[in-house]
Order: C-alpha cells, then structure tokens, then sequence
C-alpha cells in the first residue's frame, strides 16, 4: 500500500505543473493567459452544467474525468493554439510520448485506465468523448466571444476558419450549443471588420 500511494502522490504532484502551463486564451478579465490548470478545471464545470445539450446522452462522469485529464500531456509539450501553426503528426506523437511518461507514474490499473480515457478522448469516437471534446472547443470560444474577441485578432482567426476548425467539432457533439453561438460569432466578425 505504501507503494501504491507514494505513487498516486507522485503523479498528483507531476500534474500540479499544468497549473505553469499557459494558453493563448486570456482569463475574462483579461488580466493573464489562462493556464491549462484552470481550463481543466472550467471545462469540467462547463460538461457538468451543459451535459442536457449532448446530441447524444453521456456519461457525464467519464466525460468529467477525460477533460480533467486530457491536458496533462502539456505538462511535456505545452498548449497547441488550436488557431496557430502546428505540425498535426509530430505534436500528436510528443503528446502520446507525454501520456506514457505522466500517466507511466500511476499504479498499473490506474495508469492502464487513464491512458485509455485519455486515448478514447483524443480518437473523439465515443458518444462520451465526441461531447467531452466539444466542450474542450466551445469554452475557448465563449471566453473570446466574451472578451471581445480575445485572442482571435492577434492571430488573424476568421469566420470560417473558426468553423473549420472548431465548429463542426462542438457541432458534433452539442449541436444546439454551437447553434445559439453562431449568430454571436457573426455579428462579432461584422463589427470587427
């Protein structure tokens, strides 16, 4: 047992540094970037409240675990803005090397069932992960949305690549919460152009 919990410590102690891992979203307030502590944290709250608009009916306790997890591999690599330049293959493959080494300090059963949360949130094919990861995508939406496009000016985000690369993703999961963002999306590229 002494054993079992020196290493349940380690790993709580090794996931403290996404807390030092900072986004390219800005907090509401605007006065720092979010860290991926705190995103973690938000978009589990975000599930919980917004669980009844899934397209399909979750498991909101799997989807909670998956988002409080699913970040930890930035721990190594860093947050990826969803909206910057990235090689896809090679940020897939660190964060995979990630997940072994981070969820590699957890007793057997528990990092066996982790990496596999972790690897059924990123394949996205589950009705509990195509929810989890829609949430993942509308929070940093909302926060723009909210801060009068936040960060989307700085890199040059348009109507349609924000469609591209997020909404069929939040679509796919909460159709009718992408839906009610649409128009708040449109009438913040008009008056910004």
């Amino acid at each position: 047992m002494t054993d079992r919990l020196a290493a349940q410590i380690a790993f709580l102690t090794e996931a403290d540094k996404l807390k030092s891992v900072y986004r390219a979203t800005k907090v509401l307030d605007g006065h720092r970037h979010e860290d991926s502590g705190s995103h973690s944290w938000h978009i589990a709250l975000y599930a919980m409240i917004l669980a009844e608009h899934a397209k399909t009916p979750v498991n909101i306790d799997r989807v909670i675990k998956m988002l409080l997890i699913h970040d930890l591999v930035e721990i190594d690599v860093g947050d990826s803005p969803i909206h910057g330049d990235h090689d896809i293959a090679a940020m897939e493959a660190a964060e995979a090397k990630a997940a072994d080494r981070i969820f590699g300090l957890l007793p057997d059963d528990q990092r066996d069932a982790f990496r596999a949360l972790w690897d059924e949130f990123e394949a996205a094919e589950s009705d509990d992960a195509v929810f989890a990861k829609s949430i993942d995508r509308v929070q940093p939406v909302i926060g723009n949305l909210e801060t009068n496009g936040g960060t989307w000016p700085e890199y040059n985000v348009t109507a349609q690549q924000l469609e591209d690369r997020v909404g069929w993703k939040v679509a796919k999961g909460a159709p009718a919460i992408w839906e009610h963002l649409r128009q708040r999306i449109a009438d913040w590229f008009a008056r910004s152009t």
